[in-house]
């Protein structure tokens, strides 16, 4: 049994590692088109995202589970209040269990229809959040009005874009 074991825990690391690197360089680069999905919103309604061209996306990944998530909530609502003519945001909560969203949502003052609940018993398995290469929450991808991938994005480097766009268009 131990010689056996000797094997099996390193083949279960190798796999595992494989499949975190697959993920994690599999997507698309910064300045490309932004993978497309299609899928449901929580009100029933039917989602694509590139039906959303025209203004800047921001695709948002989290959970109701994740401190660190639940933490920049605010500053998404935030966010959400001050640019809401130019940005549309895209939630996409990855959850075990949709009681807990409906609470962690609603408590976080998510009031933007574009909300996503992708229930799995493994989170990260997500097949939305596999074509972004998110490993881990939150993540923020920022697309651009012409649907190009602008990446990872800080709430201060989305602030910067959309002010200079405001300034721009005066």
């Amino acid at each position: 049994m131990k010689q056996l074991l000797r094997y099996i825990i390193p083949a279960i690391i190798i796999v595992i590692s494989l499949f975190y690197l697959y993920i994690k360089y599999s997507v698309v680069d910064d300045g490309e088109e932004a993978p497309d999905f299609e899928t449901i919103l929580v009100d029933g309604t039917s989602f694509k995202l590139s039906d959303l061209r025209g203004k800047y996306v921001l695709l948002n990944f989290w959970g109701s589970w994740c401190p660190p998530c639940r933490k920049e909530n605010p500053k998404l609502v935030a966010l959400h209040h001050k640019y809401s003519d130019q940005l549309t945001i895209v939630t996409v909560a990855l959850e075990k269990d949709l009681s807990s969203w409906k609470k962690a949502s609603k408590k976080d003052g998510f009031v933007w229809k574009n909300q996503i609940v992708d229930q799995n018993k493994y989170v990260m398995l997500s097949s939305i959040a596999r074509k972004y290469g998110v490993s881990a929450i939150p993540a923020k991808f920022l697309i651009s009005p012409e649907g190009k991938l602008l990446g990872k994005r800080s709430f201060e480097e989305i602030e910067n874009i959309l002010s200079s766009e405001k300034v721009d268009k005066k």
